[in-house]
């Protein structure tokens, strides 16, 4: 194998190889601040499924980031409001939405558990209680996780965030 080859390999294997070390993303929440089945609930509005859970908290509370990683935008888009994205281990993007303050840039590193931002009501929350909306996004498909609810092929790049809270 040629050297490019073997940087190439290892420029892939390498996020895979680094561990997640999860943490709560919003700062004092537990298991009651969230509906452990809300991801993947149908109906759900304009998305018609909901792709992540909702943590609810008072807004301004702190949000960190719940992994270490390269956030790929801090900005707003129309849905999510203020928003969060953050590349982290094993090539998964962590989607945190609805965002009062970012405390981070496009660019940035982030280490887990830095807070990069507060839980408000920005987006299609405007109106509802203050909750982070966060969801975990694989660039490499999970073909197993297909089923047949609505939407459910795309579960092969959604990974259910709960999975990796319920122990926090």
């Amino acid at each position: 194998m040629s050297t490019s080859k073997k940087i190439l390999f290892l420029f892939f294997l390498l996020p895979f190889l680094i561990p997640q070390n999860f943490t709560m993303p919003v700062a004092g929440a537990s298991q009651s601040d969230y509906n452990k089945e809300s991801f993947w609930y149908y109906p759900w509005g304009k998305s018609v499924t909901h792709k992540g859970v909702d943590i609810f908290a008072k807004a301004g509370t702190p949000l960190h980031s719940a992994t270490t990683g390269w956030v790929l935008y801090a900005g707003n888009i129309k849905m999510g409001g203020n928003v969060v994205l953050v590349l982290g281990p094993k090539w998964r993007i962590h989607y945190y939405a609805h965002l009062q303050d970012l405390n981070v840039s496009t660019f940035d590193w982030s280490s887990n558990g830095e807070q990069i931002g507060t839980v408000g009501t920005s987006g299609n929350a405007v109106g509802k209680p203050p909750h982070l909306h966060y969801s975990i996004v694989t660039l490499f498909p999970y073909f197993w996780l297909i089923d047949d609810a609505p939407q459910g092929w795309k579960k092969m790049f959604y990974l259910n965030p709960i999975d990796y809270l319920k122990d926090l």
